[in-house]
């Protein structure tokens, strides 16, 4: 409804008991012990088994964080068939499927690959049923070492880390030294990238000027 006549606010209900609906955070040690407690207890629940899924390492999007690795979101159907781990066991045995991600590098695929065949080495499969083993389960006596607690994980990267490992490569940042300026060394290949098309056409406008001085 528009305002009209004196312009006065319209069923203006500004008497709020703002005092209840304030939020106070006195409880947050509190709250700190009681996540901590309840870790615990889901691993404890959980055990022998990990309390997270294997996760792929994956680089970060954009240009300015795509020098670091993270862990993603699930492994690509690709990964799962080329490690020979069918897409439909992977979520039974802890592993992150991602059925929309796609593998743009052959590089990626290899370092996937190799962690799932890495987790694979140290898997250790529950028969289903007691008594019944079946093809992929593990052996009597790894089962029993991992209920008596000796090959017990409580997380998978604490197994399998993802790392991010600074490595320079062959060229002009490559081998840099501490008494060069690799800002100065930027800027002017930048500049050459930039004006090489200038640059060229001023000389080759210079060396026709000085030729036909000669003449």
């Amino acid at each position: 409804m528009a305002i009209k006549h004196n312009q006065q606010i319209q069923k203006n209900h500004f008497h709020k008991d703002w005092q209840r609906r304030v939020r106070v955070h006195f409880d947050q040690p509190g709250r700190k012990s009681r996540r901590r407690n309840a870790r615990v207890a889901k691993a404890a629940k959980l055990a022998p088994r990990p309390v997270d899924r294997l996760r792929p390492v994956v680089r970060c999007p954009s240009i300015k964080y795509n020098r670091r690795v993270r862990p993603g979101r699930g492994f690509s159907l690709a990964e799962l068939k080329t490690a020979g781990i069918p897409r439909k066991l992977a979520p039974t045995i802890g592993i992150a499927v991602d059925p929309r991600r796609q593998n743009l590098s052959e590089e990626s695929l290899k370092a996937n690959v190799e962690r799932l065949q890495e987790f694979k080495k140290r898997l250790i499969l529950f028969p289903r049923r007691n008594g019944k083993v079946t093809k992929g389960d593990a052996s009597a006596a790894d089962v029993k070492a991992a209920k008596n607690g000796e090959s017990t994980v409580s997380s998978t990267l604490s197994v399998l880390p993802i790392k991010n490992v600074v490595e320079f490569e062959e060229g002009p940042i490559g081998n840099y030294k501490g008494d060069e300026n690799a800002y100065r060394k930027l800027r002017d290949a930048r500049s050459e990238a930039r004006l090489i098309g200038v640059r060229e056409k001023r000389a080759k406008a210079k060396a026709d000027e000085d030729a036909s001085k000669k003449k």
